[in-house]
């Protein structure tokens, strides 16, 4: 049986062997700048920057969208996020939000509200072990819609959708968040979707394209990262783009699947933000060149991380 870095590695390429006609016009590009999203610089930023500062940094970079992640020392500086945003033209696309309609959710709710920010995303995550019986199963998906359903009206109120977050566990594998989609839906909520993150997708890399194809109709956005085969468990989780093995067919996979939503590049380390941002567009940009068949020229060196010494 060949190795699972093979299985891999042949579950990415093989079905993008067919995936378009020879001579057919490529799709409009998905990678294009203005539908980039920054994800996880808030907390994850060597800078410490501040609302004011980290605006400027992505109107800089060319970014027109950010997905805001905090944490408790944040609070007190929803507001001035949110009008440096608005100062800089940046659009607030989503916003980490807490597993249930608790007080500090009901608080950016109400910051959302004053700052006139309609249609943003809550991403939302959640747990739990695997179940070990069909009815264990319903019972799961009907607690977690159970959960869920508050937010959800919530965010109807704002024109705003909510994306279950793959990050581990049981809540994390995309067929159990589709489950709790479909029973949602059967009771009329129909504003819950999916944010994919591919650096929290490991255990999924051999079925990418499969399951891309099952997420499509309820993909609200899809965040990148460079994959190295098997990197969750050799310190290699996240990497730059354009420095994982996996990289250029699974942005292959994702152009040829026809979804065009927001895509997001992240930090999500404790690098300068901005340089870990400027490695991933510099590393996409490659990438894009590769997967278009263009002469991409050498592969970009990135200065925020060094490939770890070979074994």
């Amino acid at each position: 049986m060949p190795p699972p870095r093979l299985l891999v590695l042949a579950g990415l390429v093989l079905p993008l062997l067919a995936a378009r006609p020879a001579g057919a016009a490529p799709p409009p590009d998905l990678f294009a700048r203005e539908n980039l999203v920054a994800w996880c610089i808030v907390p994850f930023d060597a800078q410490k920057r501040g609302p004011e500062a980290r605006a400027a940094m992505l109107e800089k970079l060319g970014f027109t969208q950010f997905a805001y992640d905090y944490r408790a020392e944040h609070i007190p500086t929803f507001d001035a996020e949110m009008a440096a945003l608005q100062r800089h033209h940046i659009r607030l696309l989503a916003w980490w939000f807490p597993r249930t309609l608790n007080d500090e959710a009901r608080l950016i709710l109400d910051v959302l509200t004053r700052h006139h920010q309609r249609g943003v995303q809550l991403w939302v995550t959640g747990a739990g072990a695997p179940t070990k019986s069909p009815e264990e199963q319903r019972a799961r998906v009907a607690t977690e819609a159970a959960r869920l359903r508050p937010i959800a009206v919530a965010a109807e109120k704002l024109d705003g959708t909510v994306a279950l977050y793959n990050h581990g566990a049981w809540f994390g594998e995309p067929e159990n968040q589709l489950e709790i989609i479909a029973h949602l839906r059967a009771e009329g909520i129909t504003n819950v979707g999916l944010v994919y993150n591919l650096h929290h997708g490991h255990a999924h890399l051999a079925r990418f394209p499969a399951l891309l194809a099952q997420m499509k109709p309820h993909l609200l956005a899809l965040n990148l990262n460079g994959t190295v085969p098997g990197g969750d468990q050799t310190g290699q989780k996240i990497v730059p783009l354009a420095q994982g093995e996996l990289d250029a067919p699974l942005l292959a996979a994702i152009r040829d699947s026809g979804w065009r939503g927001p895509i997001g590049i992240l930090n999500h380390t404790d690098e300068d933000a901005e340089g870990r941002l400027r490695d991933n567009l510099a590393g996409l940009d490659w990438l894009r060149q590769k997967i278009s068949g263009q002469p991409a020229g050498a592969r970009p060196v990135p200065q925020t991380w060094r490939a770890p010494a070979p074994k």
